[in-house]
């Protein structure tokens, strides 16, 4: 960042003078307000929540028989929450100051099958495209059984269609697998300085169906 830009960044939110210091900073966005009142500024309604919930309970067992992993949630990609004593004593001693209760951790950097937090948002974009195609195809209705999208049938049907993203891992990692597992085409264009893991990760045969 130039000069120039730092100063006018530092005059128009003058706590970032503190930030730059390494001062402990507290901020508190003044643009906070009641969820009933700002969700219709984001584009989605509590009908959009509703419905994605209901479109992710509708494919649950789909993913549970799709990927064991995810069986023993039955089907709901979740992660564990889990207690951190280690580092609860590790900031104890480094503040100098007793932290009441548990110290927790949301493990969604192990969420199943694609193992990071886009494991949510990239697999359900997929299944949403994919049950679009399979409704207005009649080859599907909301009340189905889910796991029928399992059969031969209806890997014939989505091999006809084409999924591409580019990513630098992540997003990658979860849209490739999911639309390759259920039977879509998908091109993954990763960045050249995509860890060589997810790469691997997200060519896996098993995660194909092969």
């Amino acid at each position: 960042m130039k000069h120039a830009d730092l100063t006018t960044l530092t005059a128009t939110f003058p706590l970032v003078q503190d930030l730059i210091a390494l001062k402990e900073t507290t901020w508190f966005n003044p643009a906070t307000t009641a969820l009933a009142e700002g969700l219709p500024y984001v584009g989605l309604t509590a009908d959009d929540v509703q419905d994605a919930h209901a479109r992710l309970q509708r494919f649950a067992p789909y993913l549970a028989a799709a990927f064991p992993e995810t069986a023993a949630s039955g089907g709901i990609i979740e992660s564990e929450v889990v207690a951190i004593p280690a580092m609860k004593r590790s900031l104890e001693q480094k503040f100098g100051q007793p932290i009441s209760g548990e110290l927790l951790l949301k493990k969604d950097s192990h969420l199943p099958i694609s193992g990071s937090i886009k494991a949510r948002g990239g697999i359900y974009e997929v299944l949403t495209h994919a049950e679009k195609l399979a409704l207005e195809a009649g080859l599907l209705t909301t009340a189905d059984d889910y796991r029928k999208l399992l059969t031969p049938e209806f890997k014939q049907f989505f091999s006809q269609f084409s999924i591409a993203v580019g990513s630098t891992g992540n997003l990658g990692m979860s849209i490739g697998i999911m639309s390759a597992r259920i039977g879509f085409k998908v091109t993954v264009h990763m960045s050249a300085d995509a860890r060589a893991w997810k790469k691997s990760q997200t060519a896996q045969p098993r995660r194909n169906g092969g």
